[in-house]
């Protein structure tokens, strides 16, 4: 992968709300949905007037996407109001659609309150953990939770690729990472210990001052683990040989304060359900000084690798 962040965020326009993008071929073939998530947010706003932000985004993974082609998407105008826009993304390829994807946007400087009752977790400090990250665009240190190391918010996972694209965890680059060859070491320990994790997060080049942009990024880089911490919990998710893996099926983002992607966010990962093979992940986003800028869910589908599949 050697495109930059802001080069995948490039979308030649393609007609009335309709864009098109690209992205580079990762390690495990296919595309990364937080890649067509982040891309699809990206379209939304481009049709918003100046002066909103993103809130809220909800998307379904259709289908795998195919690194080979380039990816159209359509952005529906569904509500103009003084506060809130509405738009509705639907990714396309030649296949059928990869994505749809629901995205609100406030506008700035609405009368607001602040209060906050949620807590930044105790753990250490980015400069202290050692960074697993599986993509040069960001740095990516696990910092607390049996799971680390084994199981938690991104790192080095298997080579699997979910519905429109989504892998859950990235690619086996050859290290201990989450999934891959870590993954005996996960089944050893009790499901107790694997239901959370907390990880750093960075992005690794200047990102600017468009909040949009920071939104596009951590839409990128929340796809990138949760759906392990679902996985911890199923009986065999260590053997035998050809493990469960992980497959996106939807993904939400609250989007609660200003913040930079660019500057150390601290993401903190649990599970509790895991019923007919679908888990659910929820993650809570705070900055290095403790407000809560972001709330994730993800819901995973555990499946054997089909023959044939990496």
């Amino acid at each position: 992968m050697n495109l930059p962040f802001g080069a995948m965020m490039e979308l030649e326009a393609h007609g009335p709300d309709t864009y098109v993008g690209t992205g580079p071929t990762y390690p495990w073939e296919g595309l990364y949905g937080g890649q067509i998530v982040a891309q699809a947010l990206r379209s939304a706003e481009l049709t918003v007037k100046p002066g909103h932000v993103p809130h809220s985004l909800h998307a379904y993974f259709l289908r795998v996407g195919d690194a080979e082609e380039p990816v159209r998407f359509e952005v529906e105008r569904l509500r103009d109001g003084r506060t809130f826009v509405a738009r509705q993304v639907v990714a396309r390829q030649s296949t059928g659609a990869i994505l749809n994807m629901s995205a609100s946007f406030q506008a700035k400087g609405a009368p607001t309150m602040d209060i906050q009752l949620a807590r930044i977790p105790p753990v250490g400090q980015p400069e202290d953990a050692k960074d697993v990250s599986w993509s040069p665009l960001f740095e990516l240190r696990l910092v607390q939770g049996a799971g680390a190391g084994s199981t938690g918010w991104g790192g080095k996972g298997s080579r699997s690729t979910g519905l429109g694209g989504a892998s859950s965890g990235g690619a086996n680059l050859g290290g201990t990472g989450l999934g891959g060859t870590a993954a005996g070491s996960a089944a050893g320990a009790g499901a107790e210990d694997l239901q959370s994790s907390c990880s750093w997060i960075r992005w690794a080049a200047d990102l600017g001052e468009e909040q949009a942009v920071h939104a596009a990024a951590l839409a990128y880089a929340s796809d990138s683990g949760p759906a392990w911490i679902a996985e911890s919990l199923h009986a065999t998710r260590g053997s035998p040989a050809a493990p469960w893996r992980p497959v996106s099926l939807d993904h939400a983002i609250w989007f609660h304060r200003p913040f930079r992607c660019d500057q150390w966010l601290l993401v903190e990962a649990s599970t509790g359900s895991l019923h007919e093979s679908r888990g659910l992940t929820q993650g809570r986003v705070f900055s290095r000084d403790g407000a809560l800028v972001a709330s994730v869910a993800q819901e995973v589908f555990l499946r054997r690798p089909r023959p044939g599949l990496p």
